[in-house]
């Protein structure tokens, strides 16, 4: 028989709790941070619902200020028209958007909680107080090996809390008393003691998804971290608590906190409990604020349209001389097109940085596991860089062992001040170094990755049939062809994952470019792919490599394969990418605070103190599914992810498929971490690098305590005097026929989701190219409108 107390069941309770805790994005560690979509749990509805909801839950706004959309309207970027265009089908005018343009949007704040309410009645920050203690006791919990003494392992993070908490006073010693023996006299299950608060505080069945989802998000950072925890559970195949474990210890704070005023609260807080039972719905304000934001992104896609319009640059008739594949990163656009610009023998493609690889792998002398792979998917390979020699491998694990017992001693509470005193003049050096931006000897490169256990024969030749056709990579290959990971070496960075590959889980993409070369540089392979219609010319190599984005670098790993005959290729590659990275770094040094040239760019990579070694993925707005010739030698900014693809080579548009479930998936999740980040930065931003402190090897605080912060530091996105990155929803551009567009939408849910909600927006490009149908949603389209004489084209 189910329990129930004042009409609400377990399972009442236990669901709702449930949706509150998949309305929380995912935080990944330091070690492997990926850029995650803030908005992840509110896909289902379109930006003014979901704006209306977080602003309830204390999320931030949903998009950038009056004024700033004000300025656009008055410079002209955003017109009459595109207004027009993104109210339709709804009841608001032009002439009431121009109107509410003249003043700031309504000042919303979060439904208080009972720990809200008795800080006004008590006059104790009692918000500030439990972020200070929950955030004390997780930062121990969740450590991930940066804490000198480990917190002991408890079963669940209820248990440990309530272990923690029956000896923590401070509650006591701020005002609340027998905090401790009410801990302890709370029931030892979780849901049994989120009942008990739930019957305590008289909440309605109503009012529990958007009351728990607003003390998840007064959680933070920590409530991310334990999102993160069940993610990596289901996609196992599992299941983790950890988060209703949060949710639990956040509600047996209201718990006591309620019974301490529930004489001077209990009006205020039956209103808060009606607040919360309401339907969630956009007001007229909040539906200006999204037509505003749309009106943006369409000014922005005329823009785009235009440069779509501008003759390509026509590729190379004969086989080329040398062929890239690159990730579809925005930072490798700009670089694909100064390769192209160098020299007119190039041919170079897109592809997603994993290189269609789902390696869990181990470097050289290391037993840590890198997920090398989309954090979407499970791994599929398993592979390590362990090398031929026994001999180096244990004394690479010693140099390890040394240089963490080092690490140790240095910041032991027994040893850290006497080090300093003792040791370091011996730092003189390095110091001096590192701050001249001296750069240091190069390391020797990782022996090459292997597959281990190693994949048959049969399985080796349909991964590469399958990813040279989703390369659109089939037939004239060069005698070289590159293919190129990219990852970021930079210096006194805690967000260095991030710019790393996203597609290889937050780490560079060289090991999947290796291992793939190796596979098509295979004669069974190579044969086995002739028997499917891909035929490699004998004189063919495929070289794995590197693509430094901080310093437009890029690293061959020749030493993976044996080519006496291809010396002058390879002497032709290494001019090329010379020349090309001088004109990527010369171009970039244009947005980069300080840098005045090339050699300014280089720099920045091995300077401790440089809060903006490179931009990232800042200003990106759009993703192209279509053939090179429809973008090369177009003026994209380093602001599109640019994949290859050939429609008309895609038997089933089962490429198709993938493209629109996977990688178009990974760059909503980056455009819209960006556009969080910008749009609200204290709810979805990291905040000031300069007072940041990493904390347990998971995240950072801002300054000496409070939350923990998640999302893209304030430098990212901004340089100091105006923004870097506009905060618009990608606009996705694939060239392929709508009706195989829209019958994979009507197949996969989720995805359908992004594009009806206008999470992000979608477009057909037709067979010269261009833009020249819009998704509307509801599986419907609606056609572009030509433009007689575009701007640019016109300019050009």
């Amino acid at each position: 028989m189910t329990q129930q107390y004042s009409g609400l069941s377990m399972e009442t309770i236990e669901a709702a709790a449930d949706r509150a805790a998949r309305a929380i994005p995912p935080l990944w560690p330091l070690a492997s941070s990926v850029a995650v979509n803030p908005y992840l749990g509110q896909t289902h509805e379109p930006l003014a619902t979901a704006g209306a909801r977080l602003a309830r839950v204390g999320a931030g706004p949903i998009t950038m200020p009056r004024a700033w959309f004000a300025e656009k309207v008055a410079s002209g970027h955003i017109t009459d028209t595109d207004i027009t265009d993104a109210a339709m089908g709804t009841d608001i005018a032009v002439a009431d958007v121009k109107v509410a343009l003249q003043k700031p949007a309504t000042k919303r704040t979060a439904q208080p909680t009972v720990a809200d309410l008795a800080a006004s009645a008590t006059g104790v920050d009692w918000p500030s107080l439990i972020t200070d203690r929950v955030s004390h006791w997780a930062a121990g919990y969740f450590d991930q090996g940066q804490a000198l003494w480990a917190a002991p392992h408890r079963r669940t993070a209820y248990s440990a809390w309530r272990q923690n908490a029956t000896h923590d006073l401070t509650p006591e010693i701020a005002g609340l008393p027998r905090f401790a023996q009410f801990v302890f006299e709370t029931p030892d299950r979780t849901g049994a003691a989120a009942l008990r608060a739930v019957r305590r505080l008289g909440l309605s069945a109503e009012s529990l998804e958007t009351y728990f989802h607003r003390l998840l998000v007064g959680l933070g950072g920590w409530a991310q971290v334990a999102r993160y925890r069940l993610w990596q559970a289901e996609l196992a195949g599992e299941n983790d608590t950890t988060l209703t474990d949060l949710l639990t210890i956040r509600l047996l704070w209201e718990d006591a906190l309620f019974a301490h005023c529930k004489d001077d609260i209990t009006e205020a807080w039956a209103d808060v409990i009606a607040e919360h039972a309401a339907p969630v719905a956009a007001d007229t304000d909040m539906q200006v604020s999204a037509i505003l934001q749309e009106a943006w992104e369409r000014a922005g896609q005329r823009e785009l349209a235009e440069i779509f319009a501008l003759p390509a640059h026509a590729p190379a008739q004969s086989r080329p001389t040398l062929q890239a594949a690159f990730c579809i990163d925005v930072r490798s656009e700009v670089f694909r097109r100064a390769m192209e610009q160098a020299d007119d023998g190039v041919q170079t493609l897109g592809f997603a940085g994993f290189f269609g690889l789902t390696p869990a792998h181990k470097g050289f002398a290391s037993d840590v596991t890198e997920n090398r792979y989309p954090v979407l998917i499970n791994a599929g390979l398993s592979s390590t860089s362990s090398g031929d020699d026994p001999r180096a491998d244990e004394a690479a694990r010693l140099k390890a062992r040394a240089v963490r017992a080092w690490g140790r001693f240095k910041l032991a509470a027994v040893s850290s001040f006497a080090f300093v005193e003792a040791m370091g003049p011996i730092f003189a050096g390095k110091l001096l170094r590192d701050t001249f931006h001296v750069p240091s000897k190069p390391t020797a490169t990782e022996p090459a990755p292997q597959l281990e256990p190693a994949l048959d024969l049969e399985g080796q030749i349909n991964a590469a049939n399958t990813i040279l056709r989703a390369m659109s990579l089939t037939s004239d290959f060069a005698r070289l062809v590159i293919l190129a990971g990219h990852g970021a070496k930079v210096a006194n960075n805690p967000f260095a994952s991030g710019l790393q590959c996203g597609a290889c889980g937050g780490y560079a993409g060289d090991v999947n470019a290796r291992l793939l070369a190796s596979v098509l540089n295979s004669a069974p392979v190579r044969a086995g792919l002739a028997e499917k219609g891909i035929h490699i010319p004998t004189d063919t190599v495929f070289v794995g490599a590197l693509h430094n984005t901080t310093t437009d670098a890029m690293t061959l790993f020749t030493q993976d394969v044996a080519m006496p005959d291809h010396a002058r290729d390879l002497a032709y590659a290494e001019g090329v990418f010379d020349k090309a990275g001088v004109l990527t770094r010369t171009e970039r040094a244009l947005r980069l605070p300080r840098a005045k040239s090339a050699g300014d760019v280089h720099l920045r990579s091995i300077d401790w103190s440089e809060t903006r070694p490179e931009w990232a993925l800042a200003g990106c707005r759009a993703f192209i599914a279509a053939p090179r010739s429809r973008t090369a030698g177009k003026p994209l900014g380093g602001r599109a992810f640019l994949h290859d693809y050939d429609w008309t080579a895609d038997d089933g548009f089962s490429v198709l498929e993938l493209i629109m479930t996977a990688p178009v998936v990974v760059a909503s999740w980056i455009s819209l971490q960006y556009y969080g980040s910008s749009v609200a930065p204290d709810s979805f931003g990291a905040g000031n690098k300069l007072l940041h402190n990493i904390i347990g090897g998971i995240g950072v605080l801002e300054g000496n305590g409070g939350q923990l912060r998640t999302g893209l530091p304030w430098q990212s996105v901004h340089d100091g005097s105006k923004y870097v990155h506009d905060p618009v929803r990608l606009s996705v551009c694939i060239e392929a026929p709508q009706e195989a567009i829209t019958d994979i939408l009507s197949r996969h849910e989720n995805v359908r989701a992004l594009f009806d909600n206008k999470w992000l927006h979608l477009f057909a490009l037709n067979a010269d190219g261009q833009m020249a149908a819009r998704y509307a949603g509801d599986l419907a389209w609606s056609e572009v409108p030509e433009m007689a004489l575009p701007s640019l084209a016109r300019a050009s």
